[in-house]
């Protein structure tokens, strides 16, 4: 059985395989760095009668992006590779966009967190290819934590555009 040498990573996982997945969670995490910021954004300039519910609802879900975005940066760490943590990274891997500089009304943000939390879920499923090739049980199990958060987070924003 071949030793490995300190630094290099023998996890069961190739390189490459490694590598692919990395850049698959590199996405997902500026994906959820910007829909983090977009929620905070929005707890801060929401205004109308929904101000209350919108208001408290939006901090929850910060709260949850903030603490999932260090599993996700953890995560490409643990494969050996570097997280991004830069605007400039997040803008050129995000697929969500910035918001625009004046705060939309409340159900446009509600809409906006929508179409955000949707587009994090197929970021999210996006990867599971490369992580079930190599045999990635814990990317996979990440994958599936943040799919299930992401889709019933779209599902209740959803239901207040209704009716």
């Amino acid at each position: 059985m071949a030793k490995s040498s300190p630094g290099q990573i023998d996890i069961g996982i190739a390189a490459k395989d490694r590598a692919t997945i990395a850049e698959g969670l590199a996405k997902l995490l500026a994906d959820t760095y910007t829909l983090y910021l977009t929620t905070h954004n929005f707890h801060w300039n929401v205004t109308g009668p929904m101000f209350n519910t919108l208001h408290a609802m939006f901090m929850q879900q910060y709260t949850e992006l903030w603490n999932s975005v260090d599993l996700i940066a953890e995560r490409i760490r643990s494969l050996g590779h570097k997280a991004p943590g830069s605007y400039a990274q997040f803008g050129a891997l995000a697929s969500i966009k910035d918001v625009p500089a004046e705060p939309p009304k409340a159900l446009d943000m509600v809409a906006i967190l929508v179409a955000g939390h949707e587009a994090v879920a197929r970021t999210a499923r996006s990867v599971f290819p490369a992580a079930d090739k190599a045999g990635d049980e814990p990317t996979a199990d990440l994958l599936t934590q943040r799919l299930t958060v992401h889709e019933k987070t779209a599902w209740m924003l959803r239901s207040l555009l209704e009716g």
